[in-house]
């Protein structure tokens, strides 16, 4: 799919309320998906609704999902309809009024069949996807996974086709008449930052924190590709 095909509306993703921060750029859609780190996975499992968060990682047009092979959730999501939600807390928006109290934010919803993947090398690349969108540069230092950790983990596959990205950022939208009741209004920014990384305790000597990692560190001033 085009990164040039706009986002369509659909039944399911359709906005009823707040039209106006619905994006329709599909470019935004990757956006917001590409600067997560969990997304959370809506499905009906044994009759109940289940919200599981979970790890993911976006290849073109095509979300990957993991998770343990005996995990009740993602078996009942395979062949399923499914709805994942991916979403970014950037700002508390603090208005003169209790009623337009409200957040800056960034998200994304998508509905689709979950498929099971059970091809290996495309479960290898979706597995890479899943790493690189938590811990990107760790696929090509560690130990790739095991046949026997393939058949413990168990990933899905859903397509990019429905979904609806929501944002909204700015200050506060106060009643005129409440501009003059003397009480402060404005944001206060939300930010995810990395620190210093910790070394495993077992870890060997002369093993030296790698640069994909250190990359990552947050510095004053400076927010580091992924952080947010």
């Amino acid at each position: 799919m085009s990164t040039r095909a706009p986002l369509s509306s659909t039944p399911r993703t359709h906005l009823n309320r707040l039209r106006e921060r619905g994006r329709s750029d599909r470019r935004e859609l990757y956006a917001v998906l590409d600067a997560g780190l969990v997304c959370h996975l809506g499905v009906v499992a044994d009759g109940s609704p289940v919200v599981l968060p979970t790890g993911y990682g976006r290849v073109g047009d095509t979300l990957y999902l993991h998770g343990s092979a005996a995990n009740r959730a993602l078996a009942a999501a395979a062949g399923q309809q499914v709805c994942v939600t991916v979403t970014h807390l950037d700002g508390i928006v603090h208005a003169r009024s209790v009623f337009h109290h409200s957040v800056n934010y960034r998200s994304a919803m998508i509905f689709g069949p979950a498929r099971a993947v059970t091809d290996d090398p495309e479960r290898l690349r979706g597995l890479r996807a899943i790493t690189d969108q938590l811990a990107p540069g760790q696929w090509e230092t560690a130990r790739a996974p095991s046949r026997k950790e393939l058949a413990a983990t168990r990933v899905l596959a859903l397509p990019l086709g429905e979904a609806s990205v929501k944002i909204r950022s700015g200050p506060a939208s106060d009643d005129d008449q409440d501009h003059r009741l003397g009480v402060w209004a404005g944001v206060l920014p939300v930010r995810m930052v990395f620190g210093e990384p910790e070394p495993d305790p077992a870890l060997e000597p002369g093993v030296d924190v790698p640069a994909h990692v250190r990359g990552r560190v947050s510095v004053a001033g400076r927010a580091p590709r992924g952080s947010r």
